[in-house]
């Protein structure tokens, strides 16, 4: 019995789904089609770093409380300054202190398929709540046009 494993690793088949459920009515092109069998599957985590999009929210809140405190002190343009100083020092605190990278985890799943001319596949892609795959379901595997592959139970 020939053997292909062929792992579609997120680089190339994860990204384009990452952080989505299945969407089932979208429509993308699809080059082949075939059916088979799971023989085993494993939850995996993988995790990513992703950039902070609040970052720069997060310096102006330090950067307004800065100010706000900073107005407390002095009067007239010595007011001023210490205004315009504290924004400036809350503002960099506020900086300094949040990460400006978060840990992501990412729910993946590695299926094991035997298709029906007896090859036998693995391919990892994101995890579906809606769609939880269990030995000796059939499934489709989906060569879709972008290059990636796609995992389906058959209905």
């Amino acid at each position: 019995m020939k053997t292909i494993t062929l792992a579609l690793i997120f680089w190339s088949a994860f990204i384009p789904f990452a952080n989505a459920d299945y969407e089932r009515n979208k429509a993308v092109p699809v080059e082949k089609v075939l059916f088979g069998q799971v023989l085993s599957v494993r939850n995996i985590t993988e995790q990513e770093l992703i950039q902070d999009k609040n970052q720069g929210w997060k310096t102006f809140g330090g950067a307004l409380i800065g100010g706000a405190i900073g107005n407390q002190f002095g009067s007239g343009s010595g007011r001023g300054v210490a205004t315009i100083l504290g924004a400036i020092i809350g503002g960099s605190i506020s900086h300094d202190r949040n990460p400006k990278y978060q840990e992501k985890t990412l729910l993946l799943v590695e299926l094991m398929i035997k298709v029906n001319n007896g090859d036998e596949y693995m391919v990892i892609q994101d995890l579906d709540h809606r769609m939880l795959f269990q030995p000796k379901d059939p499934v489709r595997m989906i060569y879709l046009a972008n290059g990636t592959v796609r995992i389906d139970k058959q209905m």
